[in-house]
């Protein structure tokens, strides 16, 4: 899959994005944007993290009826709602239903971008981007399109040529974008995981003096990872590990492992206390998850989720396994043994964590919403020049 890079649009780096805005005599501060973010937290967090970098700008959103924007967004900016849906594997008559709605959907953001007067789109990718980056394409508006992964979506391949620019979470996405302006800008995060200081862990009595292992399984839990982590437990405990075991609602053996030293949670709300105090975090490959763990300087064990599109999970662990942050294991090859013993030898080498931690540091943007923030505003401010050039005639 992967491209010359002889064949790429060359890749624009944060630097000469800086050295571009301070060439825009007035770059904006004010404007008007849509942004098309849906569906989970991946994509909305990043976008929530961005349009809080942009506070003097009429911002309203694009999203997909009964998905997580629908409980996030109408608190803090205008929620719309279209229909429409991912494309199928396999051409059929779903294929043409689906693209019958993608039609009515372009048609219809379309005509919420001229009566709202928008200036620029956002995305952070998903199928909502498609209807989002063809409306903003057929108006000549600005649409910026974040790519979180390392292996860049369907929808983000078809359609970043389109784009004014793709900003990508990951160096390494660019190989796969060869038609595309790109500009790495990492993954923005949620706003609690940047604090200078680190939130302390307040509402679990784990002593400050122990090695924590965090467990986390995405939002919805890893139950297959479950099992393994409640078999090597007590041997970790035996060493003298607490765990925090966030296990998702659906796993029905959640209250079957106790001990004084072990929490089975099936949720945690703060994240970022609980990643800044974690010695250790067992987790899922999402880009999100990994963007929070490298922000918080935290060494990984990576289970990529098996399922995940185009298995686009091993790609992202792959940039930490490689850079030394992340032990790397395919779901397939880890037993419940194997699983123990690894983290076991890391309990036993604080060294090796250490160097892990500061692996997965070295691998964070932390003002990754500021550098997207930015860049819709130079690209608003640059068309805004060149329409004031065309209508003076130079």
């Amino acid at each position: 899959m992967a491209v010359s890079k002889q064949s790429q649009v060359p890749s624009e780096s944060s630097a000469e994005l800086s050295t571009r805005v301070s060439s825009i005599p007035t770059p904006v501060s004010t404007g008007r944007l849509l942004v098309a973010a849906s569906g989970t937290g991946g994509h909305l967090f990043p976008a929530i993290a961005t349009a809080q970098q942009l506070p003097d700008f009429k911002i309203e959103w694009l999203g997909v009826p009964d998905r997580l924007e629908t409980q996030l967004v109408p608190n803090q900016y205008p929620l719309h709602t279209i229909n429409v849906g991912g494309f199928q594997q396999k051409l059929g008559l779903g294929t043409l239903k689906t693209f019958g709605k993608l039609l009515l959907s372009v048609l219809e953001v379309r005509k919420l971008l001229k009566a709202g007067q928008f200036q620029a789109v956002f995305t952070t990718g998903g199928y909502i981007a498609a209807p989002a980056i063809l409306a903003a394409k057929s108006l000549g508006l600005p649409v910026v399109l974040h790519e979180s992964n390392a292996l860049p979506g369907k929808v983000t391949r078809w359609l970043s040529p389109l784009c004014t620019r793709v900003a990508i979470g990951f160096d390494a996405a660019a190989q796969y974008l060869p038609n595309a302006k790109t500009v790495f800008v990492g993954t923005p995060v949620r706003a609690q995981f940047r604090t200078e200081t680190p939130p302390p862990l307040t509402d679990l009595p784990i002593p400050a003096d122990v090695p924590l292992i965090v467990i986390v399984g995405g939002s919805q839990g890893a139950v297959s990872v479950n099992q393994m982590v409640r078999q090597s437990a007590p041997a970790w405990i035996e060493a003298g590990a607490w765990i925090v075991h966030q296990t998702g609602e659906s796993d029905p053996d959640r209250t079957c492992y106790t001990h004084p030293h072990y929490f089975a949670l099936p949720f945690y709300q703060d994240m970022a206390a609980l990643f800044h105090r974690a010695n250790l975090v067992i987790s899922r490959a999402g880009a999100g998850s990994l963007t929070e763990l490298a922000i918080t300087h935290t060494p990984s064990v990576l289970i990529p989720y098996p399922y995940a599109a185009e298995d686009h999970q091993t790609f992202n662990a792959r940039v930490f396994a490689d850079a030394g942050a992340a032990l790397l294991f395919p779901q397939s090859e880890l037993t419940a043994e194997l699983l123990q013993r690894k983290v076991l030898e890391l309990l036993r080498s604080p060294s090796t964590l250490q160097d892990m931690a500061t692996a997965s540091g070295q691998l964070a943007v932390t003002n990754s919403a500021e550098l997207l923030a930015t860049l819709l505003k130079t690209l608003i401010s640059e068309k805004r020049i060149r329409e004031e050039e065309g209508r003076s005639g130079r």
